[in-house]
Formats: C-alpha cells, structure tokens, sequence
C-alpha cells in the first residue's frame, strides 16, 4: 500500500467527509491528511485501528517476555509445572 496515493489536504476532508470516510471503510486503507502541505494525521477504519492495538499489545507481551529472558528472570519449566500442581491439589 503506497501511502502517497491516499493523501488529502484537510479541505477536501472537511468537504468531502462522507464520501472520504466511506472509502476508508470500503478499502480499509488509511488516508493521509495533510494541512498547509504537511502531514497532520492518518483517518484509518476502525477494525484496522482495532487490529494494530491489539497487534501492538501482543509485541509489548513478547518484548517484555524478551526483557525477563535476558534478565534472567525465568523459571524451569519443571518446576512451574510442579509449582501449578502443588496450587491445585486439593486441601485436605
């Protein structure tokens, strides 16, 4: 996707919001918005924002995962497994 083809100064927004939010929803590409000839902010759909949260929030989880793993902070699988054992037993 080539962003350069999806780019609109924040006049035609403000004139044509409908048809503009109407083709973000149908093409699910982001539309670039510019002001004064610069880049301002990027309208995307919601499922697709949607998506990137939810793909940001799983890289988050696996760079702090990444983070206890170089920090040492790990325990043995073993031992995890015995320790989720012991917690289930039940009392007597």
């Amino acid at each position: 996707m080539r962003y350069s083809t999806q780019v609109r100064p924040v006049s035609y927004l403000k004139a044509n919001v409908a048809e503009v939010l109407a083709d973000v929803h149908q093409t699910r590409e982001p539309v670039l918005i510019t002001q004064n000839g610069q880049a301002k902010a990027v309208l995307v759909d919601v499922v697709s924002y949607e998506q990137t949260q939810e793909t940001l929030a799983l890289l988050k989880l696996l760079a702090l995962g990444q983070r206890e793993i170089e920090q040492g902070d790990t325990v043995d699988a073993i031992a995890a497994i015995a320790e989720l054992a012991a917690g289930l037993a039940p009392s007597a």
